[in-house]
């Protein structure tokens, strides 16, 4: 199963780099809870189709949809909006790949809440992974330059990302597993459209009273909103699947391999440059990727 959900967590990262970057593309016009609105929106009827397809060719599965189930769906989804939201804010100010680099600090905050809250256990040699990711990323954030101030600001909404990002990884995982865990692949397909409906539902309707403008935008801009969301119901698909498979820990730890991800997008798509320390700091990150991976 370890290559099943490696494979998972590396095609997920992918494709959460090509959803942030359209994303962040909405952003000037639909403003970051429209461009988060977009990501579990324009997802949905896809997401759909992935629950489908993994009904269609699962025999045996018989899901319980216990107020568990649905209690940890829910913290899971409001988490992740906030975080989503929190993320493109971050990217606003500190620069698309310092920022996605700033979430992967919910690889040592989901370690530490999915110690915590769920009992999940790493060895010895992936906890020294998770201490020298965390020391990697501080180094790779750190605030540089005439923009300091900026982005500290960045930094810090990019740091509530990570922290919001850890929670709901640990509990998209918790909630699959009791939804049906003789079939955690079907588990995670079926999760996702019923976590995206959730998101869909409440941040719509909030924002349809607070800003119904914002909603008409992200409608108006269909072409961006739907490749955004094709993307994320890829991205979905594969966390879910990978976490389904194994410890919240270890699959954000592979999915750090979305930073130079980013970082390559940065400068290709936003002409963004980082400073050969951020790249040497790069290096650690995935020295210590490799070490919680294989703790």
């Amino acid at each position: 199963m370890m290559f099943g959900w490696v494979l998972a967590t590396v095609t997920a990262a992918g494709f959460q780099v090509a959803r942030n970057g359209l994303q962040r593309s909405l952003v000037g016009s639909a403003g970051p809870w429209g461009a988060t609105l977009v990501r579990f929106l324009f997802g949905l009827p896809f997401s759909l189709v992935f629950a489908a397809v993994a009904i269609g060719v699962t025999a045996g599965a018989r899901p319980a949809l216990s107020p568990g189930f649905f209690g940890l769906s829910a913290l899971g989804a409001c988490s992740q909006v906030l975080a989503t939201a929190s993320l493109l804010a971050a990217m606003r100010r500190s620069g698309f790949a310092v920022a996605t680099s700033l979430q992967q600090s919910s690889l040592p905050l989901a370690a530490l809440i999915g110690l915590v809250a769920f009992h999940d256990r790493l060895s010895p040699g992936g906890w020294s992974g998770v201490a020298l990711t965390t020391a990697a990323l501080i180094a790779l954030t750190w605030p540089r330059g005439a923009n300091a101030r900026e982005e500290l600001f960045g930094g810090a909404f990019g740091l509530f990302s990570g922290l919001t990002f850890g929670f709901s990884l640990n509990a998209f995982r918790h909630a699959g597993l009791l939804l049906e865990p003789r079939h955690p692949v079907y588990a995670a397909l079926v999760s996702v459209p019923i976590v995206q409906a959730i998101q869909t539902a409440g941040l719509g309707l909030i924002l349809l009273v607070v800003s119904p403008a914002t909603v008409v935008q992200v409608f108006r801009d269909w072409r961006r909103s739907s490749g955004a969301g094709l993307c994320g119901a890829f991205a979905s698909a594969g966390w879910f699947v990978a976490l389904a498979l194994a410890p919240a820990a270890s699959v954000r730890a592979v999915g750090v391999i979305e930073a130079p991800m980013a970082a390559l997008a940065g400068h290709r798509l936003f002409r963004e440059r980082l400073h050969w320390t951020q790249w040497l700091a790069g290096l650690a990150v995935a020295g210590g990727v490799a070490m919680t991976a294989l703790g």
